[in-house]
């Protein structure tokens, strides 16, 4: 059984996730909505609008950048404080790291903001497009036009560069380090293998991929931007190159626009561009709905540790909770 309790953020919902077993909306005009065991709260955290969130990797604090050139942090009871600061710029990236790190970026700007409240600056020639931080020790990517660059934050040694061609706009480590990989402003990802450098295209997307999911195991990359989740099979000596992937979830009229992998299952939620979500499983591409299409396409899928709820958000700021019993 699948049950559905909406919520009304009151505007676009630019990310969701559970602190602890708090669900939190992150939405587009400052406010974060949470809901706890007393009822729903009502947080402003920017001043203007609030560009990107992310939990923090111990899981009980959400980071928030803001056009208003702050970076802050919401702990689970709904207390919060700044932790960094760039006046007159608009922070619309972010991801957090071990040991309490923060990556922010904003324009051609890139720093780490360390638990000791120390700044170290990765700022590039052109325009930063994401930020990732390796899955063991202290290193950040960087993606940016022509490539990526990869440097240790707590360490003197050389960054390593990372060149392919274009415009690279969003960045992701494989969970067991081996693999690189972006997202292109053109309708593909690209990859590299640690290793060697060896180069990897994903291609065949007719739109944008703007969302991507590792499954539990690390062993597909979930995206988003095609009418089905496209998921690249990780394992092998190879990466994805010279297999094909899984296509879940096709529908012949929508685009997905979010995808998310359950925690411990090969499962994934997708999210479609007219508000609909379906969980997939990959082995036999059987579907559960989870959600009918509603208002705006959906912006932000969250799973809880369990795996028995989901928190979605939408661009028209429709939200809510499914829930879902665990006998499937």
């Amino acid at each position: 059984m699948v049950s559905v309790a909406p919520l009304d953020p009151g505007g676009y919902v630019v990310a969701t996730t559970f602190l602890g077993e708090q669900p939190v909306f992150a939405v587009g005009d400052g406010l974060v909505v949470m809901l706890t065991d007393a009822g729903e709260r009502r947080i402003t955290l920017h001043e203007g609008g609030l560009l990107a969130a992310c939990r923090s990797l111990e899981g009980d604090a959400l980071i928030t950048g803001g056009d208003d050139g702050t970076v802050r942090r919401m702990s689970a009871d709904g207390s919060h404080e700044t932790l960094a600061e760039l006046p007159r710029k608009w922070i619309d990236l972010l991801a957090a790291g071990p040991q309490g790190s923060v990556a922010l970026g904003a324009g051609r700007i890139a720093q780490v903001r360390l638990a000791s409240g120390e700044i170290r600056d990765f700022s590039q020639d052109r325009a930063v497009g994401g930020l990732a931080f390796a899955p063991k020790g202290l290193r950040l990517a960087v993606a940016r036009y022509d490539g990526a660059t990869l440097q240790f934050v707590n360490a003197a040694a050389q960054a390593q560069e990372l060149a392919w061609k274009g415009a690279h706009k969003g960045v992701v480590f494989s969970p067991d380090g081996k693999y690189l990989v972006t997202c292109m402003q053109e309708n593909a990802l690209h990859g590299w293998r640690l290793a060697d450098g060896q180069d990897m295209r994903m291609t065949g997307y007719p739109g944008k991929v703007k969302s991507v999911s590792w499954s539990a195991k690390g062993r597909y990359l979930a995206t988003s931007g095609a009418n089905a989740a496209i998921l690249w099979p990780f394992f092998g000596k190879t990466g994805p190159m010279g297999q094909q992937p899984l296509q879940l979830g096709a529908r012949s009229d929508q685009l997905v626009t979010h995808v998310a992998c359950h925690p411990e299952e090969e499962v994934v939620a997708i999210g479609y561009q007219d508000g609909m979500v379906l969980a997939v499983r990959f082995s036999d591409n059987r579907e559960v709905l989870l959600r009918r299409p509603g208002e705006g396409e959906i912006s932000a899928l969250a799973w809880d540790q369990a795996g028995f709820r989901l928190a979605f958000g939408t661009s028209a700021g429709e939200a809510g909770i499914i829930s879902l019993d665990g006998s499937g």
